[in-house]
């Protein structure tokens, strides 16, 4: 291959080093009206009076909005494949509030200060409710954060509002209770994993205008511009003909732009008074007013026989979604479906649970979707399972997990196979992750720990599957066009937010179409010009989109040679990507043939979409090694090393992959060590600013050792996998891993924080 798997600059690198406009708010109408949202102090409460009188009264405030001015449309803010397996209750703006920071209403006026000001005058009288701030204590709470007969599923996700519980699921391999029993060694552990806040660099941004013909256009930094589309028709009643969306360069989503957050508001503003408008949150707002990780608590009970073999697991969990039902079920499910088929030689498993509300920031699509909080559960309880038998926990994992050719049973019954039948695992070169793994971190040198003095030395590790696209749900599609002088367009739906697939779509084309990457100009994403597609999320852009655009280059292709074989008048014709050639020597440049498709007597545009639905969704695997240093006075952690070793299938952009599962590294060990969410006792966010809210930084961790092995997915283009959301899974386990093998302790609660270790540390020694 002369593109794909090799060293390609990324196609809109250069242009954003230059500070080339590309950005939602560089695009925006310099006389755009700004909308401005008041946010409510009280974590519950129903909003009684609104006296915006004397704001109305400022030069420049052009309208305030309230819950009055908007139909009682309920909807759901999540991103997501129609019909929607979030419950729709959300609208635009409501009588009730249901967290700190819900929109109570909206001020639209010329700049602005205008706006702030406008907003210190509004009065609003509250009767407070009684707020639910222990997801411990949601279900069956005297509190009903949902009252609202509006609110609906659209199809059954177990969602009982006037119970507080979102969604919930149940599903069971085997008699769990029975396989229990007969167990030799049996650990029942909980862990609690905290909220997480995306903090990508730009902020929730859109911004709007009415075109020439009277059509809504909206610029959003959005990781899925189709399904905004459909949303703000359904909750405005705009006709969905009228609605045009643009995704210009989005700085960052991780799953945080993956939902609406303000876009309703700013397209009604333009779409009633015809002028342009937009919004930019502020980071308060980022923090506390869009999504965060659905917290979680789980219980995990594993039994095994006395020679390690793992027999049983039964998982429950409890997930708080926070205010509003966003990914409730969705994320819970990946909980079960992308982790536990890591060991998938059980004689039974069971995963069950619920998602509840309560009156904090509402939580949403998130990297790792819920396979990281159930990776840190289970990857910890297999070691604490390890200690217990007195096994090695590389050896207890090379004889449980999963191996190439074999399937598992949890993938048919959540959903994951094909046609009502498990998913075989063509590709799955965990073995190899983990040897490989062991090898670059030394751990039979430092496991478990090296006792230097002052400090301690450690390793630990852990094993994670992730997936690649929904099969059967969600589409991808592209549309591929020649020019003269023999280039193309490549237009795709998909959406490129600083993960480079603008870069990789175009590598597939390039290398099917035999021609260089200067060749290949890519348009994304555009719901009036380019094709359908789901969007960024689900680790389905590469895979997925990947694969739209590999048939479509190949489509293209064949309708070359037709023009080839017609203009050279011959059955057969070779073609290099530059020249045909028929079998009498006689040839065609592509430059020549597409000045004549395109001039000649028989002028023609040749142009293909093709579109891809998966049938499956082939994993990645990755074995994480994390070599520490704790300090024993102070239980302080300095990252000396974090090896990955990855099977994604073939990389694309070997340099982009890395970057990926780099960048997944350090958010998961931002989850794992540093990322501390903080609320009142009255349910207000105290941890709203990046003064409060630490994330690591490239200073925190002293090396990233990031490796591919040598893999190939027959049903991927070119044979690749997905690698967007795997590097972020490992971290936390690894890490309380590694802490076990130093000190003897186990935390079980994220962040693992000095302080924690610390009291761990006396408390071991008071014992």
């Amino acid at each position: 291959m002369k593109v794909v798997n090799n060293l390609t600059h990324s196609v809109d690198g250069l242009g954003i080093l230059k500070g080339r406009a590309a950005y939602t708010d560089d695009l925006a109408d310099k006389n755009s009206l700004i909308v401005k949202v008041l946010r409510s102090p009280h974590a519950y409460a129903k909003i009684v009076k609104i006296d915006s009188e004397e704001a109305l009264k400022l030069p420049g405030i052009e309208m305030v909005l309230t819950h009055k001015d908007f139909s009682r449309v309920p909807f759901t803010r999540a991103g997501q494949g129609y019909p929607e397996p979030s419950p729709h209750d959300k609208f635009v703006l409501d009588e009730y509030v249901r967290y700190v920071g819900d929109e109570v209403l909206a001020v639209v006026g010329s700049d602005l200060a205008v706006c702030e000001e406008a907003l210190a005058l509004i009065k609003v009288e509250y009767e407070l409710l009684e707020p639910v701030l222990d997801f411990e204590k949601a279900i069956d709470h005297k509190s009903i954060i949902h009252p609202e007969p509006e609110a609906h599923e659209m199809f059954p996700i177990g969602f009982e509002p006037l119970r507080n519980i979102a969604a919930s699921y149940h599903m069971h391999v085997g008699d769990v209770e029975k396989t229990l029993s007969e167990c030799d060694v049996v650990i029942e552990e909980t862990f609690f994993t905290q909220a997480q806040a995306h903090v990508m660099l730009e902020p929730h941004t859109v911004n709007a205008r009415m075109d020439y013909q009277e059509r809504l256009v909206i610029y959003n930094s959005t990781q899925t511009p189709y399904h905004m589309r459909r949303i703000i028709s359904q909750g405005l009643n705009i006709p969905l003909s009228k609605i045009r969306v643009i995704k210009p360069r989005v700085g960052g989503g991780f799953g945080g732009k993956q939902g609406i957050h303000g876009e309703m508001l700013v397209a009604y503003v333009t779409y009633k008074t015809g002028k342009a408008a937009k919004m930019v949150y502020t980071r308060k707002e980022v923090f506390e007013s869009s999504y965060t990780r659905h917290p979680m608590k789980m219980k995990v009970t594993l039994g095994a026989d006395k020679s390690g073999v793992l027999k049983a697991i039964d998982f429950h969990c409890l997930s708080d979604t926070g205010a509003y039902g966003e990914h409730a079920l969705t994320v819970f499910m990946v909980v079960g479906s992308k982790v536990l088929p890591l060991y998938n030689k059980v004689d039974s498993v069971r995963f069950y649970g619920d998602v509840v509300y309560t009156n904090h920031t509402p939580a949403g699509a998130y990297r790792g979707y819920g396979a990281i909080q159930g990776n840190f559960a289970l990857e910890s309880a297999v070691d604490m399972l390890c200690v217990k038998l007195g096994m090695n926990p590389i050896e207890f994992r090379q004889l449980n997990m999963m191996k190439e050719t074999e399937t598992s049973p949890i993938f048919e019954i959540m959903g994951e196979g094909t046609a009502g039948t498990a998913m075989i695992m063509e590709t799955c070169k965990l073995e190899e992750c983990v040897e490989k793994g062991m090898k670059l971190i030394d751990w039979n040198d430092k496991y478990p720990s090296k006792d230097m003095g002052n400090k301690i030395k450690s390793v630990g590790m852990a094993i994670a599957m992730q997936g690649s696209g929904i099969p059967y749900i969600d589409m991808g599609s592209a549309t591929i066009k020649l020019n003269d002088d023999g280039f193309y367009n490549l237009l795709v739906g998909a959406t490129d937010i600083g993960q480079g697939s603008d870069t990789v779509l175009a590598q597939i084309a390039a290398e099917v179409l035999m021609t260089t990457m200067d060749k290949i100009v890519i348009y994304s994403s555009d719901t009036d010009l380019t094709p359908f597609d789901c969007g960024a999320y689900a680790s389905s852009t590469t895979y997925v989109s990947g694969n739209a655009v590999f048939k479509a280059a190949n489509d293209m292709l064949e309708a070359i040679l037709v023009e080839a074989r017609r203009i050279l008048k011959s059955k057969e014709v070779e073609f290099d990507g530059v020249l045909f050639t028929n079998e009498l020597g006689e040839t065609i440049s592509l430059i020549d043939l597409s000045n004549e498709i395109t001039y000649s007597e028989d002028q023609k545009q040749l142009s293909v979409t093709s579109s891809y639905v998966g049938h499956k969704s082939p994993p990645p695997f990755m074995a994480g090694f994390i070599e520490i240093d704790i300090d024993k006075e102070t239980g302080e952690v300095d990252i000396v090393n974090y090896v990955s070793v990855v099977d994604c299938g073939t990389t694309i952009n070997p340099k982009l992959a890395e970057g990926q599962v780099d960048g997944g590294i350090v958010q998961g060990l931002g989850m794992a060590m540093f990322e501390n969410v903080q609320y009142s006792k009255k349910g207000a966010l105290i941890s709203n600013s990046l003064m409060t809210y630490k994330i690591p930084t490239r200073v925190d961790i002293n090396n990233l050792t990031t490796v591919f092995v040598d893999s190939y997915e027959e049903s991927g283009p070119f044979g690749a996998k997905s690698v967007g959301e795997i590097g972020i899974d490992t971290p936390p386990a690894a890490l309380a891993n590694a802490v076990y093998n130093a000190l003897g302790i186990r935390i079980k609660t994220l962040p693992i924080t000095a302080e924690k270790i610390l009291l761990a540390i006396k408390a071991k020694e008071r014992n």
